[in-house]
């Protein structure tokens, strides 16, 4: 009963909420163990459905760390001890509109997060997925979106697309899915997943993926997340961090929701604030490729009460940075 012989309750409640939460054609949901395994999944899909071979993604690109997500990061340095990877992969600029030439005829998938994460929480501008979507619809290129980071009700929305007007052939996601156990999922058009049934039989295997037990967890806090204020809660809350977290220290505040980012002048000034944070009780981390930033991203359902204190932890150990430096 481990590669879905037997259709079981639990997973089988999961993917039809997740359908009915969703816009067409999203309506089909392969479950897998972890967000690096659904994005594989998707390339996978994607070759399957277009049969070709190209996949272009963007540079700081983060999708995970098995191989065929690694293929698709965007960061050499990352990347160069397990060489060779899968073979033609392209990198365009996220939000440069003078890159999206590249996505041709040739080109099976263009995967992105809608949110770069590890690049350093920044949003897609002047309609960029819009764009990219209108390019890729027009080669038969599918477009593949990386919710794992964003999605489930972080940014305010359910998916972080829908603050975007657009909508992915093919999404992914993870992490928050499942409540704290691990889960994936990758989600297209019943069309197109039809196409991993067959040449071969069972196209995507996996055991554990679709588990009852993660399964349930998983619809529990999809239910909640969707039933709860805690969606338009996240908007409120990061109002509430922005108006705490002023200082002259802090160059901006990037992304949405709870999926937010200080930028300082330097990664000595974020490796301090992170480190020093830990010490006082407050869980801050980094970002894989921009060494200035400090990630906030805490539990949705964190109260008012935390955030003003964390600010304020924040605050006081910015202030001892800036009398040090005088």
């Amino acid at each position: 009963m481990v590669y879905g012989e037997y259709v079981q309750e639990k997973p089988l409640k999961l993917t039809k909420l997740l359908a009915s939460l969703l816009p067409d054609p999203l309506e089909t949901t392969y479950l897998t163990n972890s967000g690096t395994e659904a994005i594989d999944g998707a390339i996978k899909l994607a070759k399957r459905v277009t049969g070709r071979s190209q996949i272009i993604s963007a540079h700081n690109a983060y999708h995970g760390n098995t191989m065929g997500a690694l293929s698709v990061m965007g960061y050499q340095e990352r990347k160069q001890p397990f060489l060779p990877l899968l073979p033609d992969v392209k990198f365009i600029e996220f939000n440069n509109d003078k890159h999206l030439s590249k996505i041709t005829s040739k080109t099976a998938a263009v995967i992105l997060e809608t949110i770069q994460g590890g690049a350093g929480f920044i949003e897609p501008t002047n309609n960029y997925l819009q764009k990219v979507k209108a390019i890729c619809k027009k080669n038969g290129t599918l477009l593949i979106l990386d919710e794992i980071q964003p999605g489930l009700g972080r940014t305010g929305k359910l998916f972080g697309f829908e603050h975007y007007d657009c909508i992915p052939d093919i999404l992914v996601t993870g992490k928050g899915l499942g409540g704290g156990l691990p889960i994936g999922a990758f989600t297209a058009s019943k069309v197109m997943m039809d196409t991993l049934k067959d040449n071969p039989k069972l196209g995507h295997i996996t055991t554990f993926g679709g588990h009852p037990v993660i399964a349930a967890a998983a619809l529990a806090t999809l239910e909640e997340i969707s039933t709860s204020n805690l969606m338009s809660d996240a908007l409120e809350k990061e109002k509430l961090i922005r108006e705490h977290l002023k200082h002259p220290l802090i160059l901006e505040i990037r992304g949405r929701g709870l999926m937010l980012a200080l930028l300082t002048l330097s990664a000595d000034i974020a490796n301090t604030v992170v480190l020093k944070a830990q010490e006082k009780g407050l869980i801050l981390f980094w970002l894989l490729f921009e060494p200035r930033a400090i990630r906030i991203t805490p539990p949705l359902t964190i109260s008012h009460k935390d955030i003003i204190i964390g600010c304020k932890i924040i605050i006081n150990l910015l202030d001892d940075i800036e009398k040090n430096q005088d």
